[in-house]
């Protein structure tokens, strides 16, 4: 449904007090669209029309919060009120929201969530972060496999609110080993006596409670499942991950990824909530690490500057070298980290990955080499020789490029690196001191210098 209420009629009824009016218009809306509204009011207003939300509305409408809005929520509460939010958030949106606060919160949210909730949390909190034991909620329909059907629809009638989802049931023994899954529309189209072991899926695909959370994106993906189980190293169910929670993880990583690639060190606040000192030493170690390993770049230029002063019109075409050796090498690197994301790469591909890039490095550099040959004689006026040092240096360059795009990722994946620290700015840094010193060394055997 298309949201009705925009800010200006929300902070209208507000104004003239029509909180009935309001309450209703609030209920009838989506949450996360109410959470979004919401998010555009000052203080004062956000918790006057918070607490005008119905309770079983609020926490839902809580869920969808960013962060700072949550924190100023909490704090702002009555013990009541904070105890009402807690113990109907899931329990992997309760365990979220503690990470993210201070402790001085974190304290107030513990002190009014009820004995469940709490279990729940220290359950969810105990995994390491980032794994699917940790972005889990404990949440779902469990099902005996000696139930029938019609006392397995009572059982999610009695149980189901209180869920995440009750698409997918889980059978389990005894020992809460999981045996198999049963969807409810099967449960819905199956005669009502049938037992659910009869009737139950058995070749289930389940999740490790140490899985990262990325290879669990990525089995979703290659499944195309809506919820998947989450299992101990004895096959017990201890928790299930739906496919809301994989679209906030997806969006985690490929920003963490762009970041890196960036050379900067992710951060896990929105741009606009992030203060210029955050930004500042988000960029500063990346900044200071490349200006240090660019000083070879400098070295290389004065250990031959005898030779580029004797034929100063090499010094023009540099700039060129470098900037298409940095291009080269970020094109095959952004290639290959997205290839080795998608687990569409494998370190046991290098040699057909190698091979790929130096067939298109080959093809890449004869073509721009060809090009530039005719532009240095036509338009540059340099001499054949000095055309054939650019043009060679070209060719070169961009095979180092690639080859150093294609490795260095593979290669810290291979070493337990995430591969997309070996993005553009690292390569280009290296692929910089690489290209000079082939075009230099090109230089002093074809010029004589």
């Amino acid at each position: 449904m298309d949201q009705v209420l925009t800010v200006e009629e929300l902070l209208e009824l507000l104004d003239t007090k029509q909180y009935t009016k309001l309450r209703q218009l609030l209920a009838e809306e989506n949450s996360a669209d109410v959470a979004a509204v919401m998010e555009e009011l000052e203080e004062e207003k956000l918790l006057r029309v918070f607490r005008i939300l119905p309770k079983d509305l609020a926490a839902d409408v809580f869920s969808y919060m960013e962060s700072d809005t949550q924190q100023t929520i909490i704090t702002a509460l009555s013990d009541r009120e904070t105890a009402n939010i807690i113990n109907n958030l899931m329990a992997d949106d309760a365990t979220d929201l503690l990470e993210e606060m201070p402790a001085n919160v974190v304290t107030k949210i513990l002190e009014n969530a009820s004995a469940e909730t709490r279990r729940d949390i220290n359950h969810l909190l105990r995994y390491p972060e980032d794994s699917a034991g940790s972005i889990m909620t404990v949440e779902y329909v469990d099902l005996k496999e000696n139930l029938t059907v019609e006392g397995a629809i009572a059982h999610i009638r009695a149980v189901g609110l209180d869920s995440e989802t009750i698409n997918v049931c889980y059978v389990l023994d005894a020992q809460r080993r999981l045996l198999g899954t049963v969807a409810l529309r099967y449960l819905l189209l199956s005669d009502p006596g049938e037992r659910i072991g009869d009737i139950m899926h058995e070749n289930v695909i389940a999740l490790g409670t140490l899985m990262d959370q990325e290879e669990v994106a990525a089995q979703f993906k290659k499944y195309d499942f809506t919820t998947m189980p989450v299992v101990d190293n004895e096959n017990r169910l201890v928790g299930i991950i739906t496919v809301d929670d994989i679209v906030d993880i997806m969006e985690e990583e490929t920003t963490e990824d762009m970041e890196k690639m960036a050379a900067i060190v992710p951060s896990d606040k929105p741009y606009m909530r992030t203060t210029v000192w955050e930004t500042f030493r988000k960029r500063i170690p990346w900044l200071l690490l490349l200006m240090v390993s660019a000083t070879f770049t400098g070295a290389i230029l004065t250990s031959f500057e005898d030779a580029l002063s004797a034929c100063a019109v090499l010094i023009a075409f540099i700039p060129m070298l470098m900037d298409t050796g940095g291009n080269a090498g970020g094109q095959a690197s952004v290639t290959v980290i997205r290839g080795l994301s998608l687990g569409e790469i494998e370190y046991r591909d290098v040699p057909r990955v190698v091979f790929k890039e130096v067939r298109v490095a080959l093809l890449c550099g004869l073509c721009l080499a060809a090009a530039n040959f005719c532009k240095l004689l036509l338009f540059d006026r340099v001499g054949v020789m000095v055309a054939l040092v650019v043009c060679i240096t070209l060719v070169t360059a961009v095979l180092l490029a690639m080859l150093v795009g294609c490795i260095l990722p593979i290669g810290a994946k291979r070493l337990g690196f995430d591969p997309a620290v070996m993005a553009s700015p690292f390569i280009t840094t290296i692929v910089d001191a690489l290209s000079l010193l082939v075009y230099c060394a090109v230089a002093s055997v074809l010029l004589g210098l």
